[in-house]
């Protein structure tokens, strides 16, 4: 069912300088801010040969990102992202196995426009996956 790696998302206080980073010291590939309100974000992503970094910061003080630099306020990994075929499916099999997903279940369309569901980092040995339809 899991198939590659998507990518890592970074929590960050100031986006604008940690793509700055990314794209001088580390020569990376930057690309444009992207608004997600519905997620409460606005992210930035860094194209590497075999996956992508997601830079994030808060949109305002209700994002969930907010909360996450409150108690991390340098910002820090916030979760992985793995591809799946059929979120729907992947969705059920992991409930059936007793995996929760956050929110009521129901995919959102993320950053790539895909639709996308969070797991509880608990039932995934502290780690927040993002799985996301391709």
């Amino acid at each position: 069912m899991i198939g590659r790696l998507n990518h890592v998302a970074i929590a960050v206080p100031d986006l604008k300088a940690a793509a700055a980073r990314y794209a001088g010291g580390l020569g990376a590939d930057v690309g444009a801010p992207i608004e997600l309100p519905e997620h409460g974000v606005r992210v930035i992503f860094v194209t590497l040969p075999n996956t992508k970094i997601e830079l994030m910061e808060p949109l305002g003080p209700g994002s969930p990102i907010a909360g996450f630099l409150e108690k991390s306020p340098a910002g820090g990994m916030h979760h992985v992202c793995y591809e799946v075929e059929d979120i729907l499916a992947a969705r059920d099999r992991l409930v059936a196995t007793g995996a929760r997903v956050l929110g009521d279940g129901t995919p959102k369309t993320g950053a790539h426009g895909t639709p996308v569901l969070f797991l509880h980092p608990k039932d995934f040995d502290g780690c927040l996956i993002e799985i996301e339809q391709v």
